[in-house]
């Protein structure tokens, strides 16, 4: 019911669903651009739609009361940005530990423009040995869904390009915020 509820809801605001579920016990969704504060519920609705269930990583800030029994609910996991945490490691054990793992998160890390990505999404795929399963939202043409399901290769530069391919029409609901799909820089 909540299905069925959830794709009406997409459609009269506009929006239509492509892809299907990930034909996977274990991957890293995730979706992009992240440009808003509308990414989030709008995202969650596809999952709903879609009949995904996925658990999340997202900032420590929304898992406080009085709303952090509710992202609890929805399946978020709470990550502290700011601190160096084991979140990689923590992620890649819990992808052992769980043989119907679906991670996902937002790969910018921030609804700011940035001029890169953060790894961390790259480092759990990779060192759970799982693939990773593109999620978008385009503003432009109103679609949102799933999109290409990737074995990653290791070689970090060469599989950003692969993103960055997939994404480079994406636009999100704030398109000026819109973040480059490469990891960051080497100093």
């Amino acid at each position: 019911m909540m299905q069925a509820f959830a794709v009406w809801l997409l459609n009269r605001l506009g929006w239509r669903l492509v892809g299907g579920i990930p034909e996977v016990r274990q991957c890293v969704i995730i979706f992009a651009p992240h440009t808003s504060n509308w990414d989030f519920p709008i995202m969650y609705l596809t999952k709903i739609a879609m009949g995904v269930k996925a658990n999340f990583l997202g900032k420590h800030q929304l898992f406080r009361w009085p709303t952090g029994w509710f992202f609890r609910a929805l399946g978020g996991i709470p990550v502290v940005r700011h601190e160096k945490h084991n979140v990689v490691t923590d992620s890649i054990q819990a992808f052992k530990d769980n043989p119907t793992l679906l991670l996902a998160l937002a790969p910018e890390g921030t609804r700011s423009k940035t001029d890169h990505w953060r790894t961390g999404f790259y480092h759990i795929a990779v060192g759970a040995g799982v693939p990773l399963q593109l999620a978008f939202l385009d503003c432009r043409t109103r679609t949102l869904g799933l999109g290409p399901l990737l074995n990653l290769t290791g070689e970090i530069h060469a599989d950003f390009a692969r993103i960055r391919q997939f994404y480079q029409d994406k636009q999100g609901f704030k398109p000026e915020l819109t973040s480059t799909v490469q990891p960051r820089p080497q100093a």
